[in-house]
């Protein structure tokens, strides 16, 4: 009784401390250079109901990302004793990153960001509680805001962004699996949700510094090019797994004691769930039902098979067979690689980032990880964060003007003589500079407050009994 008292105290001072962070950035304009602009004159915003339709769609396709597909996926891979708490850390998270989401977070991504320009640094509070997105009695009429600029309605937009907001910080759960305090894992996701992804995702597509077009992006000459979250997700958890894994140190008996996936059923189960979920994840970042959907979606598609035919292809050849679970994490990097480039290449860019990552990413978690001897539990960062940075990387050499992603005819990637590598770059160093500072200092003050680490006996009993009092496979 006294554990569980003292994990909603620090449970109650990580909200508090998230909602403090909130109201100094809107106690004035401390986070901005300039004072907050004016929405720029323009014509009333139309609902086009098949892309609305269409956006719905997505998100739901995301949300299945995180549960079942992510939960499958990562509890597969852990020893029986930790399979629920792998997935009660996804469905969990699916609950309270909503929640983050619908208080706070929205508002600081997207507040303002049709305004021209648009805050630098993160939104406003125009969306706090949720103000100015949901339905509301005007004249007799239910309202429903239309995103100026957009064919959708600001509701349905809140939710697909808010789907990215959910399976994010789920992906670092992969890296300190099996050892992790439930309630430290709480407290961290807001922090992180809070002071990591929100200002990101700002910079990227909220109108800060990031983005490409922005005029608000000198400092990553001119902007870069991320379609569904290079960065914002993949890059940004990837390597703020990695920072996970070194602070909380290794499992107990990691590098002397085997320890296999104790059901690659689940995983390929789950991965195939989250290549299903991908097309919502791309092509819903399109934010319409048009063509350039359609080429996101195929992108996806190609990049993710190349990926998992060459996972295969390089076991193949230096184990001496393909294993399932090198096909399902091909597959996934295949998808991660692609995440940022999915709206600007075409076909075969696709698929050749689809082999490139197949290769590299192999190397991260076998040759790389094996150098380094750090314990990576589920290869988080082997996969996204390495994934995530070649392909942000590769978007600067194979974008094309050609999809019309961008809409302004002007050359994009290095091959048809455009300038965005040195963006893609900065973006890059900009994303990891982030995710390790932000990630180490949070991960420093709850260490020293609620401790990161379950207990020595608490880990050899497992996380279902020791964190959730459950058992996953209970045979009478």
């Amino acid at each position: 009784m006294k554990t569980a008292s003292r994990s909603l105290r620090w449970l109650a001072m990580g909200v508090a401390l998230a909602a403090l962070c909130l109201t100094c950035v809107n106690v004035g304009t401390a986070w901005a250079e300039e004072p907050q602009a004016t929405p720029a004159a323009a014509p009333s915003p139309t609902l086009d109901r098949a892309d609305n339709a269409w956006i719905l769609v997505s998100s739901a396709l995301v949300l299945m990302m995180t549960g079942p597909g992510l939960a499958l996926f990562y509890s597969g891979l852990v020893r029986k004793k930790n399979v629920l708490g792998v997935m009660m850390q996804c469905i969990f998270l699916m609950c309270l990153m909503t929640v983050v989401w619908a208080l706070w977070g929205y508002t600081l991504a997207f507040g303002g960001f049709t305004f021209d320009p648009p805050p630098k640094w993160l939104g406003n509070s125009d969306h706090l509680l949720m103000k100015g997105v949901e339905a509301t009695w005007v004249n007799g009429q239910s309202v429903i805001p239309v995103v100026p600029g957009m064919t959708i309605n600001r509701l349905t937009h809140m939710l697909f962004q808010g789907m990215f907001f959910i399976i994010t910080p789920a992906l670092i759960c992969g890296a300190f699996a099996e050892r992790m305090k439930f309630s430290t894992m709480v407290v961290f996701m807001i922090l992180w949700g809070t002071l990591v992804y929100c200002p990101l995702c700002h910079w990227v597509w909220g109108g800060g510094i990031l983005q490409y077009g922005s005029k608000n992006a000198e400092i990553c000459a001119g902007g870069a090019l991320d379609f569904a979250g290079g960065t914002v997700v993949h890059i940004s958890s990837g390597v703020s797994a990695l920072i996970c894994a070194l602070l909380l140190g290794k499992r107990l008996g990691y590098g002397s004691e085997p320890m296999p996936p104790h059901n690659l059923t689940y995983t390929a189960i789950g991965a195939a769930m989250l290549w299903v979920g991908w097309f919502g994840f791309n092509a819903g970042s399109a934010l319409n039902a048009t063509g350039l959907a359609a080429s996101a979606f195929c992108a996806t598609h190609f990049a993710a098979a190349a990926g998992g035919l060459t996972w295969a292809a390089a076991e193949w050849i230096t184990r001496g067979r393909p294993s399932v679970l090198g096909t399902c994490s091909g597959v996934v990097a295949g998808l991660v690689c692609i995440t940022p480039a999915a709206g600007f290449v075409t076909p075969m860019p696709a698929l050749l980032m689809g082999v490139a990552v197949g290769i590299v990413c192999f190397l991260a978690c076998t040759t790389l990880k094996g150098y380094f001897k750090y314990d990576d539990s589920l290869d988080a960062f082997g996969v996204h964060g390495v994934g995530g940075t070649l392909g942000a990387i590769l978007t600067g050499i194979f974008a094309t003007r050609a999809t019309g992603a961008c809409g302004d005819g002007k050359l994009l990637g290095l091959l048809e003589g455009g300038p965005v590598l040195t963006a893609q770059i900065i973006a890059v160093l900009i994303t990891w500079g982030l995710a390790i500072v932000a990630t180490f200092v949070i991960l420093k003050v709850l260490d020293a407050t609620m401790g990161l680490r379950v207990s020595r006996a608490e880990e050899i009993e497992g996380l279902d009994l020791s964190q959730h009092g459950e058992e996953g496979y209970i045979f009478i």
